[in-house]
């Protein structure tokens, strides 16, 4: 008898469907579409082991606030290389947040940051990755101006730079 899946909410690099179904992540993975995350923002401070930030959601007081993502429909069995990749117990951990997905209200999963660091930037790749994943699912335009905006800096580590650039451009292909 197959497991029920589980629904998660990827809001940075994991949004390009490229990404999130790579062999070592989710390659069963099945986007749902679009969905916001009310009443949070979109921070890049997690602490990565590369020594770049990463995207982390954070509960915000400002009216209007909200995170777009793209909701993941993930078999179980898949889940535990998902936590692996977003580095769960370290630097990550996994919470459960109301999202707005058609019209409706939904429970889902999603990954917050455990260690932070406000002066950290993305690399250049990271904040891209996350751009493309956006437009692949047609989250707002302003949202996608908003991740586009975001101060990155340059991976010294040209190969891996490299490396996550081609997902882009073989998914365009």
């Amino acid at each position: 008898m197959p497991s029920t899946p589980i629904i998660t909410f990827a809001y940075g690099s994991n949004m390009p469907t490229a990404r999130i179904t790579d062999q070592r992540r989710c390659p069963s993975a099945k986007a749902m579409g679009c969905a916001e995350l009310r009443g949070y923002e979109l921070r890049w401070h997690k602490v990565s082991n590369d020594g770049s930030a990463k995207a982390d959601i954070v509960k915000s007081d400002v009216a209007g606030a909200s995170v777009f993502g793209v909701l993941y429909e993930i078999p179980l069995e898949e889940k535990p290389a998902l936590d692996r990749a977003e580095g769960l117990g370290r630097g990550y951990e996994e919470v459960q947040v109301v999202v707005l997905h058609n019209g409706a209200e939904a429970a889902v999963t999603a990954y917050k940051a455990t260690n932070i660091d406000p002066k950290l930037q993305p690399y250049t790749w990271y904040k891209a990755l996350a751009a493309f994943g956006a437009r692949e699912h047609t989250l707002p335009d302003a949202y996608i101006a908003q991740i586009e905006a975001a101060p990155a800096v340059e991976d010294p580590d040209r190969k891996r730079h490299d490396q996550n650039m081609c997902l882009i451009t073989e998914a365009q292909a």
